[in-house]
C-alpha cells in the first residue's frame, strides 16, 4: 500500500508540512516543521531545481528532522524545520519571488526562523526579512560550522589513538563551498595534508590553491585514501555503493544527512570507521545562529562552538560503553531532551 503524506508525517513525528504557490511570481515552496518542543523551528531556505515535487518534499522532511536532532543534541532551545523553494536559483530567483516566500513564512507567526542554505544567500534572507520576522540574515554561520567540525575531527582523532594534532593528518574535504572552504583553511593552518573536491572544478581549484591542497575528482572523493573524510556538500555520501569503497578511518564533516540510510551507521562501525554523527559535529552554525538571536558577542559564540568537540567526545565514549554506534548514542541524547517532561 502506498503511504500518503499524512502517513509520512505521522510516522516521522512531524508537526506540519505546508505548501504554497504564488501565480504572480511563479513561487512554489514548502515549509516543514518537524518538532517545536524546545522552541521555534530554525532551518534553511533551500532553492533547488528538484526533479519533481516529491523530491522537494523528501529533502524538506529529511532536513527538518536533522535540524530537530541537531538542536536537541547540541543543548539548544530551538526546534527543527526546513523550507524549500522549487526552481533554479540562477534562472528563477527574483526579489518578488523571495518576498512572496517571506509572506508565506510570515503566516507561521515566528514558529519558523529561516536562514540561508543551498541556492540562497544572506542578501536573499534580508529580502525575505522584509516580509517575515525573525530571520537570520546577519552574519555568516559557515565559519562557525567549520570550527565545530574542526573540533569534532580533533575529538575523533583522540578517540582513535591520536593526540588531537592535525599535523600530517590527511583530510579529504568533499565540497568547497562556504563551509568546506572555511574548514580547509582551518585545517591548513594546523598543518593537515589536504585534498579538496567539488562538483565545480573552478571552485575546487580556487580553494586548493589558497590552502596548498590537491584536487581530487568528485566521483572518486569518497573512495580516496585518507585519515578523515569530511563531507561538506549535499548529503547521502555514504550509501550502498560508496560504503565498500571507503578508505578512511574517520568521517566528520559539515554536510547534513551524510548517511543515505540509518543502517549505514552500523555498517561503518563494522568496518572500523568512526563516524561523528553529522547533526552533532556540524552544529556550530546553529549554535552561532542561536547566540546571535540572543544578542551574545563573538567571544561567547566561539567558546560555545568549540565545545562541539567535547560533546562529540562524550558521545563516542557513551557509544562505546553502550556497545552502539555513535549515531545511536546521539539519537538517544536528542530524544531525552525532546521527551515531554
Amino acid at each position: 500500500m502506498t503511504s500518503t503524506i499524512f502517513d509520512r508525517l505521522r510516522s516521522g513525528g512531524f508537526e506540519q508540512a505546508l505548501f504554497h504557490q504564488d501565480a504572480r511570481t511563479g513561487l512554489r515552496s514548502l515549509v516543514v516543521l518537524h518538532d517545536t518542543t524546545l522552541g521555534p523551528a530554525l532551518g534553511g531556505v533551500r532553492m533547488h531545481a528538484y526533479e519533481n515535487e516529491t523530491a522537494a518534499l523528501d529533502d524538506g522532511l529529511r532536513l527538518a528532522r536533522a535540524m530537530t536532532l541537531k538542536a536537541a543534541a547540541a543543548g539548544l532551545d530551538l526546534g527543527g524545520g526546513w523550507s524549500v523553494v522549487l526552481g533554479d536559483p540562477a534562472r528563477d530567483k527574483s526579489e518578488a519571488l523571495l518576498r512572496a516566500h517571506g509572506r508565506f513564512v510570515a503566516t507561521l507567526g515566528g514558529r519558523f526562523i529561516p536562514v540561508n542554505d543551498v541556492g540562497t544567500t544572506q542578501a536573499d534572507l534580508a529580502v525575505i526579512g522584509t516580509e517575515a520576522s525573525p530571520v537570520c540574515a546577519d552574519g555568516d554561520p559557515s565559519p562557525m560550522t567549520a570550527l565545530g567540525v574542526l573540533e569534532g575531527i580533533r575529538a575523533c582523532l583522540r578517540a582513535t589513538g591520536g593526540d588531537g594534532s592535525m599535523r600530517g593528518v590527511r583530510v579529504c574535504v568533499q565540497g568547497a563551498g562556504n563551509v568546506g572552504a572555511a574548514l580547509a583553511r582551518l585545517l591548513a593552518a594546523e598543518g593537515a595534508e589536504l585534498l579538496v573536491s567539488d562538483i565545480d572544478p573552478r571552485r575546487a581549484d580556487a580553494v586548493a590553491r589558497s590552502v596548498g591542497a590537491r584536487v581530487v575528482e568528485p566521483a572518486t572523493a569518497a573512495a580516496t585514501a585518507c585519515d578523515v573524510l569530511a563531507p561538506c556538500a549535499l548529503g547521502g555520501v555514504v550509501d550502498d555503493r560508496t560504503l565498500p569503497q571507503l578508505r578512511c578511518r574517520i568521517i566528520a564533516g559539515g554536510a547534513n544527512n551524510v548517511l543515505a540510510a540509518p543502517e549505514h551507521a552500523a555498517a561503518l562501525e563494522a568496518r572500523g570507521i568512526l563516524y561523528a554523527p553529522d547533526f552533532c559535529v556540524n552544529a556550530g552554525g546553529l549554535i552561532f545562529l542561536e547566540e546571535r538571536l540572543r544578542g551574545h558577542d563573538d567571544a561567547r559564540v566561539e567558546q560555545r562552538v568549540r565545545q562541539v568537540g567535547a560533546r562529540v567526545a562524550t558521545l563516542i565514549e557513551r557509544a562505546r560503553r553502550s556497545g552502539v554506534p555513535p549515531t545511536e548514542a546521539a539519537l538517544t541524547l536528542a530524544r531525552e531532551r525532546l521527551r515531554p517532561r
